[in-house]
């Protein structure tokens, strides 16, 4: 397994939400991430991916929902998810892809 391939599986993808929306005005973005990956782990894996320097890592883990579908209960998976605060003049835009 390459280097590249276990970064990725560090980073799942990037959640754009309002409230992401809003942290990217603070030079963050927000990555959904696997359950077991450490700050650390993110840091190297979004420098690793992106090109760019970190300066912080927060981490939520977010409990699923409770929810009905067609009348029977079912449970939503729990996430991880990781606000990286970038460096001042690094930049990610999660809009466009990647390459």
């Amino acid at each position: 397994m390459s280097v590249k391939s276990e970064l990725y599986d560090v980073i799942r993808r990037p959640i754009i939400t309002e409230k992401a929306t809003m942290a990217s005005e603070a030079n963050a973005v927000v990555f959904e991430v696997a359950k077991n990956a450490t700050k650390p782990q993110i840091k190297e894996a979004v420098e690793g991916v992106f090109g760019v320097k970190v300066k912080a890592v927060n981490t939520v883990l977010t409990n699923g929902k409770t929810k009905r579908f067609r009348g029977k209960p079912g449970v939503r998976p729990d996430v991880k998810k990781a606000y990286v605060t970038l460096e001042e003049g690094n930049m990610i835009d999660v809009t466009t892809g990647l390459k």
